[in-house]
């Protein structure tokens, strides 16, 4: 059969012919060991073409496989299937009285496509989502499975790993006790003197937005463990209305706000659950920095705002600790991610990410690797130090390149 394949936002259509929807850890083996070329699709929501095989390429989705969530009490872990998505494992986990560290503002995404490709929440204490992973389960280019675990010296190149080693069946992540949170909102946030170390350390989770359109953030999330003390906040004005990130949007689909308490997978995401986005009319870029670099950069953008303002829905600044998985744009240093959601216009946004790129160059950013960027393959593998082990790990799960496409050989170096 074929079919017209687009990813979420329906800025990338792909080559390929069809995506592939096997039944059964037999069939996804079997399609793997006969194919040339693969890639797995997630849940879409990549901006660029990271998932792209190539027209004689095989683009699968692991949608139709058993969701399994296998949580563990005791170990305080759980063995989740490569195609569920967070919400679904969030429920899972709550249900047993668990909880993951984090999640992401969209609850809707595949937990193996967010950690593959460094995919975060926020707060100064929390590391990417690939933090949580402790084993991964990969079917290799010939149909077997390696299992790699913390403690592997290839551990730290398996989990944000770009699909580059082959297909993600399960991951196995560790868990904590329950808790709940609550959402304080506060608006108009001066960017002029603002002590970022400070404010991004408010609460367990913390989330600026602005337009650009002038100086400072329009609005202020944070997001407190019920657990932990409530920090004075007296740089902004409490809301006194349900937000939406982007300005003129309907709250109506965001997580409950006003300090209200409720469990952690209900108020960690920006947006409900029971809120499925059909579309998206965006394109979205991001920029992972120092955190000791937070202010100058702010300022940097701030500098040119009138360039960025008018093709921008909404900037959203969070923070992310240092990990140790080797692609993380987060890898060995605590971080500050420049968040970009704009307009629907490639040809309009492209000139603008640019501009972006050149007022960020100075704190050497690592782009997000399932968004917009064009800052060029040899200036971002410079920045990661561990490039050349994950390369010579790729060449030995994967010697033929099969999981490899046009954007991970630039990754690669060829």
């Amino acid at each position: 059969m074929t079919e017209t394949v687009t990813n979420w936002a329906g800025n990338i259509t792909f080559a390929a012919r069809e995506l592939h929807r096997p039944r059964s850890l037999d069939a996804l083996r079997s399609l793997v060991a006969g194919s040339g070329r693969v890639r797995v699709l997630g849940s879409g929501h990549s901006f660029n073409e990271i998932a792209e095989p190539g027209g004689d390429g095989v683009l699968l989705s692991l949608g139709a496989l058993a969701g399994e969530v296998d949580v563990d009490t005791s170990a305080r872990t759980v063995r989740v299937a490569g195609g569920v998505r967070y919400a679904e494992l969030a429920r899972r986990v709550h249900e047993r009285g668990l909880a993951l560290p984090n999640m992401a503002s969209l609850p809707h995404i595949s937990v193996a496509g967010s950690v593959a490709t460094g995919t975060h929440g926020s707060g100064v204490g929390n590391g990417s989502l690939a933090s949580a992973v402790r084993g991964v389960e990969i079917v290799t280019a010939d149909g077997s499975t390696v299992v790699i675990g913390r403690g592997d010296r290839r551990f730290g190149g398996a989990v944000t790993s770009l699909g580059a080693l082959g297909v993600v069946t399960a991951l196995v992540l560790d868990l904590q006790p329950g808790y709940e949170v609550e959402q304080h909102l506060f608006t108009e946030l001066p960017l002029a003197g603002l002590d970022f170390e400070t404010v991004a350390a408010a609460a367990y989770s913390v989330s600026l937005f602005t337009d650009w359109g002038a100086p400072g953030f329009r609005q202020v999330w944070l997001k407190r463990r019920a657990d932990e003390p409530l920090a004075d906040f007296p740089w902004a004005t409490p809301a006194v209305e349900a937000l939406h990130p982007v300005p003129g949007m309907p709250a109506v689909n965001c997580t409950e706000q006003f300090g209200v308490p409720g469990p952690w997978h209900e108020r960690l995401p920006h947006f409900r659950a029971e809120f499925t986005p059909s579309s998206g009319s965006e394109l979205q870029s991001e920029y992972l920095l120092a955190r000791r670099h937070a202010t100058e950069a702010l300022g940097a953008i701030d500098g040119i705002r009138q360039t960025v303002a008018p093709v921008l829905q909404v900037c959203e600044v969070r923070t992310v600790a240092a990990d140790e998985q080797w692609l993380s744009p987060s890898y060995g240093r605590d971080t500050v991610a420049l968040h970009f959601t704009w307009v629907e216009d490639t040809a309009a946004v492209l000139p603008v990410v640019r501009a972006v790129e050149s007022a960020l160059e100075p704190f050497e950013p690592r782009p997000h690797w399932g968004k917009v960027f064009e800052v060029p393959a040899d200036v971002v593998r410079g920045r990661y130090p561990r490039i050349d082990d994950f390369t010579a790990l790729a060449r030995v799960l994967d010697p033929a390149g099969k999981f490899t496409n046009a954007f991970v050989r630039d990754v690669l170096g060829g």
